[in-house]
Formats: C-alpha cells, sequence, structure tokens
C-alpha cells in the first residue's frame, strides 16, 4: 500500500512507510470526497523541494502523499470512481506545483500475495493506464493540500470490469523525482453467496503498575472523549464480539458508592450491550509468557484490599408480609433464628468483581507472535469437557497464513480447537483505527477491503476473523470505521462467537514462534517477589490484604498493553520489585540503645515498627550471647497500624556482671523471618543491687540503734528524775530557820 523512495536530493536513504493525518479539503469536489470515508495509500519520501536540477542541500522534512478512493475503494458496475489525493509538506522547504496522475489497472490481481507487493509498492510487471489526472499547487512548508480526481461512470477504464481487485496508482510528479502511491480498486461480485464475518475488538485500559485502576483514573477514562468511553462508543450499536479485560469492570465495583458516576454508567451500558463476550486474562496480562515460564497463566486471588467497607451499605430490608396474609405458623414450630447481621455490609466475592458477562468461557488470546504450538498445546489443557479451552491465533502463527493463503476461522492443532484472525485484513483494520482524519484511514481500509475479498472468496464458504488488536487510544469514530469496514463490505454477513466456533474445524498447522526471554525472566522475578509477600502475609489476620494486591499488580505489570513500549515496562518492573523490598521492611524493630541493668530482674524495652496500615502479629525473640542475663526467648507482640509499639521482655540477671548482647528477631507465627535482626547491649550490675541493699541495712541498723540507745538514755533519765522527786518528797517540809516541822 505504501512506497516509499528516496528523492533525488538525498540520495541512498532508506525508504520509510507512514500513513497520512487528516488533511485539509478544499473545493466543491473535495466537500464531496470528505463527506465519504476515504480510503487510500500514503506514501512517504523524502523529497527535495527545488524547482532546479541545481545541487541543493538534502532535506530533514518528508513530503507525505496520499491516495485515498473514496468508499472504501469499492465500485460496482455502473458507479463512479472518486478518489482524493493530498500532499502533506513536512520539510522547510516549499514543495513546488505538480501534477498528479490516476491510473488503473484492467487486470484485476491473482490473489493476496500480489496485492501485498503492489501495496508494499512492487509495481513491477503490473500493467496500468492513465484514467484521470490534477495539478497541485506549490504547497508551503508545514502545510497541506488535498484534491479529487473523478472518474466518470461510463468512463472506458470502468467498462466491463469483473469482479476482482483491481491496482491503482496515484502519480505526484515533481522536479526532484515522482512520488507514488499504490492502492486498490474492488469491483465486488454481489452474486456469490455472503461468508461469515466476525470482528473481535478487545476493551483494555492503558498499562498499569498499579493492581487496579484508581478513581480518578476511572473518572478520566470513562468521561466524554475518554479511552474506555471511546472504546465503548465505538462497539456500541455493532455486531463485534467483545474482549474484556476484567480488572476494568472489577475497578468499577470495588469501589461501591464511591464509584465515579461516568464509571458507573459506562458499566452499565457495557452490561446492556447485546454483543457476544468474554473475558481477556486479568489487566490483559501476556498468557505466552507465563507458560514459558513454566507457570500456567495466574488469576486474581483477592480484591479485598481495594474495598471499604463504607463504601457497601447493608442492602435493603425486604418488608415483612401482613400477618394476614402470611401463613398460620404452628406454635410448636419454632421459628429460625437469623445467621447474618441484616445491618452488615456485603461485600462482592471476587466473581462478582470480575464477572463480564461472558459468552464462554476458557477463551486465551495471546499477543500477535506470541503463540508456538507448545504454548497452544498448554493452553488447551486448562480447559474441561464442558468448557473446553479455545485459542485465538493470528493466521501468521500458521503455516497456511505464513506462506501467503488464506486461513478460516475454526481450526484446530491436535486437540488444540483454534479461532484464527485474518493477518493481512487484520493489520490492516488496526492501522486504520490508530487515525482520527478520515484521509489517514483510508489507505488501511482499502487495503482491509481488498484483503478481506480474497479472503471470502479463497474460504470456500467458512467464516473469517478479523480483529482490531489491543489499542488503548483511539477514537470512537476511528474503530467504527474499522468495525463497518469489515461487517459491512460486499458478502460480508454477521458472525457471533458461537457461530465462528460451529460446525467441524479445520486442521492448523502452528509455527514456532521464539519466547521472549525478557519477558519469561520478568515472570520468574515477579512471582518469585510474590512468594516472599505471601510468606510476609502471615503477620497478617488476613493475608489477602497483601497477597491480592501483589498477585493484581503483577498480572498488571504482564499486561500486553506493554509490549509496544519496552523500556517503559523495564522501569515499571524495577519500580515494582522496589516497592516490594519496601513491603517487606514494612514491618521490623527499631534499633535499640544501649541498656543499664540495676537489679536481677527487669524488662528489656524494644520498639516494633509497623508502616502497614493493618495490625500485625509477630513473635519477639530474644537469645543472649552470655550466661549473665536469662531472657525471656519469645514473646508474643501485636503491633498497631502505623505505629510503633514498645515491648517489655523480662530479663533476669545471674552471677556477675559485664556486657550482654541479646540478639532480636521478628517472626510471623509460621516461623518466617521479619524485617532485619537487631541487637541490644545490655550493661549488667547485678551486685550494685547487693551493696546498696547491705548499705541500706547497715543505715536501718545504725538508726535503730540510735533509737535504742536514745529510748534507753531518756528511760534512765525519767527514773533518775521520779527517784529526785520521791526523795524530797520523804524528807517533808522546813521552817524558815531549817528546822523541821
Amino acid at each position: 500500500m505504501t512506497v516509499t523512495s528516496p528523492a533525488p536530493g538525498s540520495p541512498g536513504r532508506p525508504a520509510r512507510r507512514r500513513y497520512a493525518g487528516a488533511l485539509a479539503v478544499v473545493g466543491a469536489v473535495v466537500a464531496l470526497v470528505t463527506a465519504l470515508l476515504l480510503p487510500g495509500a500514503a506514501l512517504t519520501a523524502r523529497a527535495d523541494a527545488s524547482p532546479t536540477p541545481t545541487p541543493t542541500p538534502t532535506l530533514s522534512g518528508e513530503t507525505v502523499f496520499t491516495l485515498a478512493p473514496v468508499g472504501n475503494g469499492i465500485v460496482r458496475p455502473g458507479e463512479a470512481l472518486t478518489v482524493s489525493v493530498s500532499v502533506r509538506n513536512e520539510t522547510p522547504l516549499a514543495v513546488p506545483a505538480g501534477g498528479v496522475t490516476l491510473s488503473l489497472g484492467r487486470s484485476a490481481l491473482p490473489n493476496r500475495s500480489a496485492l501485498r507487493a503492489w501495496l508494499a509498492g512492487d509495481t513491477d510487471g503490473v500493467a496500468v493506464a492513465p484514467v484521470g489526472d490534477i495539478v497541485l499547487e506549490a504547497i508551503e512548508p508545514e502545510d497541506e493540500r488535498s484534491a479529487a480526481i473523478a472518474v466518470p461512470a461510463d468512463s472506458p477504464a470502468l467498462a466491463g470490469l469483473a469482479p476482482g481487485v483491481y491496482p491503482l496508482v496515484a502519480t505526484y510528479a515533481l522536479p526532484s523525482g515522482p512520488l507514488v502511491s499504490t492502492s486498490a480498486m474492488i469491483v465486488p461480485d454481489d452474486a456469490s453467496p455472503a461468508v461469515g464475518v466476525g470482528v473481535l475488538v478487545p476493551l483494555t485500559a492503558p498499562p498499569l503498575t498499579e493492581g487496579l485502576l484508581t478513581a480518578d483514573q476511572l473518572a478520566e477514562f470513562t468521561a466524554p472523549g475518554g479511552s474506555l468511553a471511546n472504546q465503548l462508543d465505538g462497539v456500541a450499536g455493532t455486531s463485534a464480539i467483545l474482549a474484556i479485560d476484567p480488572a476494568i469492570v472489577a475497578a468499577i465495583r470495588v469501589l461501591g458508592d464511591a464509584a465515579p458516576e461516568s464509571a458507573l454508567a459506562w458499566l452499565d451500558r457495557l452490561e446492556s450491550l447485546p454483543n457476544a463476550r468474554f473475558a481477556l486474562q486479568y489487566g490483559d496480562a501476556d498468557a505466552a509468557a507465563q507458560l514459558n515460564a513454566g507457570i500456567d497463566p495466574l488469576e486474581p486471588t483477592s480484591l479485598t484490599a481495594y474495598m471499604n467497607v463504607a463504601d457497601f451499605p447493608p442492602p435493603t430490608a425486604t418488608p415483612t408480609p401482613d400477618d394476614s396474609a402470611s401463613p398460620t405458623t404452628s406454635p410448636e414450630t419454632p421459628s429460625p433464628s437469623p445467621t447474618v447481621d441484616p445491618d452488615a455490609p456485603v461485600l462482592p466475592t471476587l466473581d462478582e468483581l470480575l464477572d463480564v458477562g461472558a459468552s464462554r468461557a476458557n477463551v486465551y488470546w495471546p499477543a500477535t507472535g506470541t503463540a508456538s504450538a507448545a504454548v497452544v498445546d498448554a493452553l488447551s489443557a486448562l480447559g474441561s469437557e464442558e468448557d473446553p479451552a479455545l485459542t485465538i491465533l493470528s493466521s501468521g502463527d500458521t503455516a497456511a497464513g505464513r506462506s501467503g493463503g488464506t486461513v478460516t476461522a475454526h481450526g484446530a492443532s491436535g486437540d488444540a480447537e483454534l479461532l484464527v484472525y485474518d493477518a493481512d485484513v487484520s493489520a490492516a483494520l488496526d492501522s486504520a483505527s490508530s487515525f482520527d482524519g478520515t484521509a489517514g484511514r483510508g489507505a488501511p481500509l482499502t487495503a482491509a477491503t481488498a484483503y478481506l475479498t480474497f479472503a471470502m472468496a479463497e474460504s470456500a464458504g467458512a467464516s473469517i476473523l478479523v480483529t482490531l488488536d489491543r489499542g488503548a487510544d483511539r477514537s470512537h469514530t476511528a474503530i467504527r470505521a474499522a468495525i463497518h469496514a469489515a461487517a459491512d463490505a460486499p458478502r460480508a454477513a454477521e458472525a457471533s462467537l458461537a457461530l465462528l466456533t460451529a460446525g467441524s474445524a479445520r486442521p492448523a498447522q502452528l509455527t514456532d514462534a521464539e519466547p521472549d526471554q525478557a519477558r519469561t525472566d520478568a515472570v520468574s522475578a515477579l512471582t518469585a517477589d510474590e512468594s516472599a509477600i505471601a510468606r510476609f502475609a502471615t503477620i497478617l489476620d488476613d493475608p489477602a490484604l497483601l497477597t491480592g494486591p501483589q498477585r493484581a499488580e503483577l498480572l498488571q505489570l504482564l499486561g500486553n498493553g506493554w509490549l509496544p513500549d519496552p523500556t517503559s515496562w523495564q522501569t515499571a518492573l524495577a519500580d515494582n520489585r522496589e516497592q516490594t523490598r519496601a513491603r517487606l521492611d514494612s514491618v521490623g524493630i527499631l534499633p535499640p540503645s544501649t541498656i543499664q541493668l540495676f537489679a536481677y530482674g527487669a524488662g528489656v524495652p524494644v520498639w516494633v515498627r509497623n508502616e502497614l496500615p493493618y495490625p500485625v502479629n509477630v513473635v519477639l525473640y530474644a537469645s543472649p550471647d552470655d550466661l549473665r542475663l536469662d531472657v525471656q526467648e519469645a514473646t508474643q507482640v501485636t503491633a498497631s497500624a502505623a505505629s510503633n509499639t514498645r515491648v517489655e521482655v523480662p530479663v533476669q540477671a545471674r552471677v556477675g556482671s559485664g556486657e550482654v548482647t541479646v540478639e532480636l528477631q521478628l517472626r510471623s507465627r509460621t516461623f518466617e523471618q521479619i524485617g532485619d535482626p537487631q541487637s541490644a547491649d545490655v550493661w549488667v550490675r547485678a551486685e550494685w543491687e547487693t551493696v546498696g541493699t547491705v548499705a541500706l541495712g547497715v543505715v536501718v541498723a545504725a538508726l535503730l540503734g540510735l533509737g535504742v540507745v536514745r529510748t534507753v538514755l531518756r528511760a534512765r533519765q525519767r527514773r533518775a528524775d521520779a527517784a529526785a522527786r520521791t526523795s524530797r518528797d520523804a524528807s517533808g517540809p522546813r521552817n524558815e530557820d531549817g528546822a523541821g516541822s
């Protein structure tokens, strides 16, 4: 479809390809073109804009030349052929005026291999003749110009053309050399029987590092013009089969009443769509990478950590029927006692959170080019007799598709049931869905229609599957245009998921795909981190509060949305590993200070740090390195959430004094090590207690002795005083002259 050749001003430059962006349409005829879907082809070439043959400096920009047939290139007998040609000058110099010649071949291309070569710019051996021309005026730098070329319905060039795909080419003559853009014109065979065509469209979010979309992200993505809103708008009203990432619906449901209004409305619309659907792996995780790493595709284990009980009010109680309307109850029959608190909130189960209303279970869609025969066999083994596994593959993963043949939808490889999508049609549709402008979509939509024409002609009546690949940044208009290009193609009939898998499957020989070693290694590293978190989470009453988010983040990091940007993916992996290390270090012992022990028995203070938002249950083990100190070996600790908790470890000094080091270690109840060990230095001064006791005893004895002496002396003094008084009383009274009375 795209042909690129180096311009004379830049000899030896490698060819480059790209589709053009939307171009301004000028003139009354061009206005007619813009009212329709404009398919065509784009040419990118390095061009010298100088109108003279004199040497000029090599230009660094590009001149983009686009050919866009109207109506996806479909021209029935008696209809005119109308195309749009457009040029965008992305060079620093003006592109001079030049004529554009449109040429058409009257011999149809024989097969899709010839079509692929023609669209790639290989025009050798293909006879074409001019059918129209136009002159484009000079184009200033960073400007664009378009015009229309119409071939009348009664033109001899269109007369008598049998159904088929015809080569179409536009040549833009410039002094520096012509620019050539190839496309195709399709004359449909409306008399042939219809062929079922299914269109598979994924609904996925942009790649994430967290386990779920946040409320702010949901509000952004589900608002008008948001990524998820555009995807849903694009598939609404179409017959597309939906492949839905269950992490999206889970992200809305875990928020309960706190979910953004736009997200709740988006979910209601999705659930009301009649389209057939199936669930991708959570986060659209890479199933092939997991199988190549030796594990079956993982599923989320719990999303409880993302839910807030306050956002799930109790269900409304059912009104009690009127007594008169109630059946008579025998007085001997005891009333059943309630087993559930009617006022308790009811949290949704994991299955309810992830439910996408799937039409079929056990459907797997590995990323394009990642599914080897071994991966397909492993996926097939995951099914059951009631729900056999179904693996979706590209026709490029089969020998027939790789050699240029058509592979119909329902296939089988050994015991593995397959749905095979046409690689050529799907690649063109996916490219078209990435353009906002009509002119930019023209080239891939025309290519998709032409490839699909060959596929239906070679299918022998069997159904064809086409897809839009993963992509979260597309407009709803582009998505809808791509779906309709396939679903409304000539001879195409709607094919549901059930119809595509009905009937016998055609054998398909699969080709080997080299495993992506970087992604395989990432699976091993992420699962190792998950195992470490699972051991660490035994400190919680509900380990799922940690293991659930860890599994969800693992699956998001393995999402296929990261494939186009491996550099950002590696950064996200490194950040996740750092976050895991931080979680494992969120509980530990604060470094203790030196402790002075002056008694035979005391408690050694230890602080347990808990940075988690949940209380944790750990066991503090203490072990002295000297027999001077006897320490309680294990102490049960319940550390409060997001705080430091003080713990007293009972110790008792033995004979002697000195420095003792006590090794401290936290472990879970399952004896998993938690945090790094710490050591506390304890200075034992047990003899100081004896000295103090003796000294205190001496002081007390001295005080008691002094008290006794003082008491005795006082008693003696009292007796002496009493004796003196008695003696005076015995001698009787005296006269003034000293004689007795």
